[in-house]
């Protein structure tokens, strides 16, 4: 990657709205430069002003540097040519936050869902996923100071009340993303090298996916990720789980 930049870089996909959106806010109010991925442009350019607007209302003049990436996240050959188009133009980042995701349809149970909703939601909810720590975090890892959240759900769990039954594609999607947290964490020294990996689950939140009637606001869900992405790490702290409200969810 290139070294252009002096200033933490975040870079945050699902940027545009909702839990990515919230995500940026805070980090730039933090002195992050920030790297905002979603699909549609003009959304990201409005996000951007946005988040510009909240940087001078907080600390009197906007500093952070906000770059913007429109990418379809469901097209595998998209994403590569969106990572080397990071890896060229920003400095190793210090932060990945991996925010967008999709839902399944309402009646996805395993037995009714069809190929292309399967992989739809496989595509956009795990593969990118995995394209986007395989091409981004090596050097993260090499760098030994990088840290990757992943927004996953509780529906993804295999254990606890809940875990089972219908949206067959997002919940496998979910798990999914949980065992590619948990084994990345293990392949690189559960943070004992200064990159650390984690899952979050927001809970049910007023996002587009979530709707305007959920309990929580995209801030509340957001604000673990926040956590996870500044909170102090020492010998004998964990990573490489699933956090919910700053406290671990088993599996």
């Amino acid at each position: 990657m290139s070294s252009q930049s002096t200033r933490p870089i975040a870079i945050i996909t699902g940027g545009s709205r909702g839990l990515g959106f919230e995500v940026a806010k805070a980090l730039t109010l933090q002195g992050f430069d920030i790297a905002l991925i979603a699909k549609d442009q003009q959304g990201l350019e409005s996000a951007a002003n946005l988040i510009r607007e909240a940087d001078r209302y907080h600390n009197g003049v906007s500093t952070s540097q906000i770059s913007t990436f429109a990418c379809d996240l469901e097209q595998p050959h998209l994403v590569r040519e969106l990572i080397d188009v990071l890896n060229q133009s920003l400095a190793t980042p210090a932060v990945l936050v991996l925010a967008h995701g999709v839902m399944s349809e309402k009646m996805s149970k395993t037995l009714k869902t069809n190929d292309a909703e399967w992989r739809r939601v496989m595509a956009i909810n795990l593969d990118s996923v995995f394209q986007l720590v395989n091409g981004i975090a090596p050097a993260m890892a090499d760098a030994r100071n990088g840290r990757v959240i992943i927004f996953s759900a509780c529906l993804g769990r295999m254990s606890g009340p809940g875990n089972a039954g219908g949206l067959a594609p997002y919940r496998i999607s979910k798990a999914g993303v949980n065992a590619l947290v948990r084994n990345l964490a293990h392949e690189t020294g559960l943070g004992a090298r200064g990159f650390l990996v984690d899952a979050t689950c927001p809970n049910h939140s007023r996002t587009d996916m979530g709707g305007p009637d959920a309990p929580r606001s995209a801030e509340e869900g957001a604000a673990t990720a926040i956590w996870l992405a500044t909170r102090p790490f020492n010998a004998g702290d964990v990573t490489g789980v699933l956090w919910e409200d700053q406290k671990i969810v088993e599996w």
